[in-house]
């Protein structure tokens, strides 16, 4: 059959997107011409904020002994797992090398960029997960300059946890400056940074707009859009879980879509009866958040069977991906598309936000088609080398001339043709592009 929506979403990650687009490249190109103090300018027009910018060390730890113990056993503990498991990461990551040819040996190396902008959410929600998730990566990668950057707070400043869980991280300097123009601040250098060579981490459709548009002359982890999850259930999951996970969701943000396949109608009418009663009965912020996005960009559809069901959710690519049915192997076996994947009511998006170890920094709309999250290998450039003996590159010298005279690239020919005439010299090489 064909999927049946029993409920469809009236609104995409892309609304509102050309409004965003404009404000965006006229701050660039203002503080890229103003530089520091067009930077502060907008600092003091969208943050409300004229303290110091990079904090001092001992602005740091002033702010560190205002967290409680209790919460920096959490972001320890939270670190340690994304420590672990980035180092995991980098494990896979190893320098080889191979003889081509006799006399030919040609390598590859990781080599972590030297300086890596992270930015940390801290408006609606101070997002200490994100330094931790951002920061930790990067210290593994080897990175030489972390910059952690996250908006103030009206005449207070960047949240103290995220002051301690960036420092504890391995942050290098940080940045009290959000949105925008704390994007473009670690791009071209301000307040004596060094200029970053990646911009990572997650933020609202402004600081995703400012890296998308500064690609290329920067690097980034990726083009993401507001947060999205999708959960798979069958027959037998438990419809209080299944509400409860898409609200966790949902209060991401007014624009953060979250949807529910299923095989089972009773199922899906029965979370869907139960979804508005738990979003009203969150805090005032979040509670607003969540009923936006359920009632403008989530969906709940109904699928004829589990390859159904699985094919419907690979097109949608989702962010986040929970599968709450039976056999789990299935499932892993068969998923494609997807940022991160939660198997079992066992485990949670909730999870791998916080503390579970994976990154959270995953793509979004739909772009987990092509690309993964946030780990140390976006922090690490794949490069490659070659070095050969006269005889071992001889052939490869042969071909190299030939291949481009056949193209019309003369210049590339004839330093092969020099090669040659060096190392051999009285041999003679048909060297033309001619049959």
């Amino acid at each position: 059959m064909a999927r049946d929506y029993l409920k469809k979403a009236t609104m995409t990650a892309q609304s509102g997107s050309d409004e965003v687009r404009e404000t965006v490249m006229n701050i660039l190109a203002d503080i890229e011409a103003g530089g520091d103090a067009a930077a502060l300018k907008y600092a003091a027009k969208f943050d409300s904020y004229d303290g110091p910018v990079v904090l001092s060390a001992d602005e740091i730890a002033a702010a560190s002994a205002k967290v409680p113990q209790k919460l920096k056993d959490d972001i320890a503990f939270a670190h340690s797992n994304v420590q672990r498991f980035a180092e995991l990461q980098k494990s896979t990551m190893t320098d080889v090398e191979t003889e081509i040819v006799p006399g030919l040996i040609a390598g590859q190396k990781a080599i972590p960029v030297r300086t890596a902008g992270c930015y940390v959410p801290g408006g609606r929600y101070s997002h200490i997960a994100s330094a931790i998730m951002t920061v930790t990566t990067a210290k593994v990668a080897g990175c030489e300059n972390i910059v952690a950057c996250s908006p103030p707070r009206p005449n207070e400043g960047i949240a103290p946890a995220i002051i301690y869980a960036a420092h504890l991280a391995g942050a290098t300097q940080i940045l009290s400056m959000g949105g925008v123009q704390g994007i473009a601040a670690m791009t071209f250098g301000l307040f004596g940074l060094p200029k970053a060579d990646i911009l990572v981490g997650p933020g609202n459709q402004f600081v995703a707009e400012a890296k998308r548009f500064l690609f290329g002359r920067v690097g980034i982890d990726m083009v993401a859009g507001p947060p999205d999850s999708l959960i798979l259930a069958d027959a037998k999951a438990d419809a209080h879980i299944l509400a409860t996970d898409l609200v966790s969701q949902a209060e991401h943000g007014y624009n953060s879509p979250v949807w529910l396949v299923t095989d089972d109608r009773a199922l899906a009418e029965k979370v869907m009866g139960m979804v508005p009663d738990m979003i009203a009965d969150l805090p005032e912020l979040n509670r607003m958040n969540a009923e936006a996005a359920w009632r403008d960009y989530a969906e709940v559809i109904l699928c004829e069977d589990r390859e159904e069901m699985a094919a419907c959710s690979d097109d949608y690519a989702p962010e986040h991906l929970t599968v709450q049915a039976e056999d789990l192997d299935w499932w892993l076996d068969r998923l494609q598309c997807y940022g991160s994947l939660f198997l079992g009511e066992e485990t949670t998006v909730s999870y791998g936000d916080k503390a579970s170890g994976t990154n959270h920094v995953l793509p979004t709309s739909s772009s987990a088609k092509y690309t993964g999250g946030l780990s140390v290998h976006k922090y690490m450039k794949i490069v490659t080398w070659q070095r050969g003996t006269p005889e071992g590159t001889k052939d490869v010298a042969i071909a190299t001339a030939r291949i481009s005279r056949l193209e019309g690239m003369e210049g590339h020919a004839r330093a092969a043709d020099v090669r040659l005439a060096k190392y051999f010299p009285g041999e003679n090489f048909d060297l033309t592009a001619a049959e």
